[in-house]
């Protein structure tokens, strides 16, 4: 029996959850996401104690990815319903001389040290705010979608382990080497 899939999802009185079949429509004040769940795991809404609705997830039989799959969609839709309530963001730092970031129109530009700017189209559904060029803060209400976005920025300049120079996580630490010695 899974821990984590065997709690429902609470669902808030700003958020409205439609469940037909095996599509979950979840809509809030940020927006709208929907998800076909696996046909191994059954999804039903019902009422709570305190009068909100809840969304469970059950497996349909005792199969072992049948019951991998029931936590893990459980989770999606969870996901789904604290982003178009609250919506995700993550933040990264520009650490370096030199290396920083712009908006120009729909287009992130990255200036890091290379012979050409980078140009990153921001995708559809995400907002990215640009604060005194060295901090860039990526929002959305699909977490999936903000996690991916944020990876691909850090990959143009990951943070190398001798100086820390790159783009990073806020807060995150980078292991450093220690540079040659005389």
């Amino acid at each position: 029996m899974s821990r984590i899939g065997k709690n429902p999802v609470v669902v808030p009185k700003d958020v409205t959850v439609d469940v037909s079949g095996q599509t979950v429509k979840v809509k809030g004040k940020l927006g709208e996401l929907s998800l076909v769940v696996h046909e191994a795991v059954g999804v039903k809404l019902q009422d709570s104690e305190g009068g909100l609705k809840e969304v469970a997830l059950s497996p349909l039989s005792e199969d072992r990815k049948e019951r991998m799959l029931w936590p893990t969609f459980r989770n999606h839709v969870k996901n789904m319903v604290i982003g178009v309530d609250k919506g995700y963001t993550k933040n990264l730092e520009i650490h370096g001389v030199g290396l920083r970031a712009n908006l120009q129109g729909s287009e992130l530009v990255l200036q890091l040290g290379f012979s050409h700017d980078i140009r990153y189209a921001i995708p559809e559904g995400i907002k990215i705010a640009v604060d005194k060029q060295t901090k860039i803060s990526v929002a959305g209400i699909d977490k999936q979608k903000v996690g991916q976005v944020a990876a691909e920025i850090i990959s143009f300049r990951p943070p190398e382990p001798y100086k820390g120079k790159g783009i990073r996580y806020e807060g995150q630490d980078i292991l450093r080497k220690e540079g040659k010695k005389k």
